[in-house]
């Protein structure tokens, strides 16, 4: 095994993916669709890239990405000004300061869920992995667990709240001294 040190562009492909989720999480809350997500999030992966060496406190890697997350919605929203529902500049930025708040909490929050995921039992997690996967109908899933899609939808609810629960149970103990 390598003993060398991981060098800087490695470094930020481990922080980008590691905080990916959190990232576009922000970015929805400064947009209107997933679709304007998806166009944001590679600008903001391009510029932090070029100026990932400006970095200094690695830790700070979320907050500092979403810092340019927010001046790429802003540069995006320029260049579309021309759709009817536009949101002002002000609005954005105000929307912007509110989800920077929440991004110890949305963290916080992915990282019980990654918990909660682990104790399910396996078959009723990979059921709710295949059911957010974007591979497989819902109508494919029942048939395959020889279930009517309503049955499966009933089932789903259950789980997910049961991770909601679980999710809450593990953000409290962290909280509870």
């Amino acid at each position: 095994m390598d003993d060398t040190p991981p060098n800087r562009d490695e470094c930020f492909v481990r922080l980008l993916s590691q905080y990916e989720p959190i990232i576009r999480s922000y970015l929805r809350n400064l947009l209107p669709s997933y679709e304007d997500v998806d166009q944001v999030m590679p600008e903001v992966a391009l510029v932090a890239w070029r100026k990932f060496s400006q970095l200094e406190d690695l830790d700070a890697f979320p907050r500092w990405a979403c810092v340019i997350a927010r001046y790429e919605v802003m540069t995006y929203r320029r260049n579309k000004a021309r759709d009817r529902i536009v949101l002002d500049p002000d609005i954005v930025a105000k929307l912007a300061d509110e989800a920077e708040e929440e991004i110890s909490l949305r963290s916080l929050q992915m990282s019980a869920l990654e918990r909660c995921l682990k104790e399910l039992p396996e078959q009723r997690r990979e059921l709710i992995l295949s059911c957010y996967s974007p591979q497989k109908s819902m109508r494919d899933i029942a048939k395959e667990i020889a279930r009517s899609e309503n049955s499966l939808y009933q089932l789903l609810r259950r789980i997910r709240i049961e991770l909601q629960h679980c999710i809450e149970r593990k953000i409290t103990q962290e909280f509870t001294p």
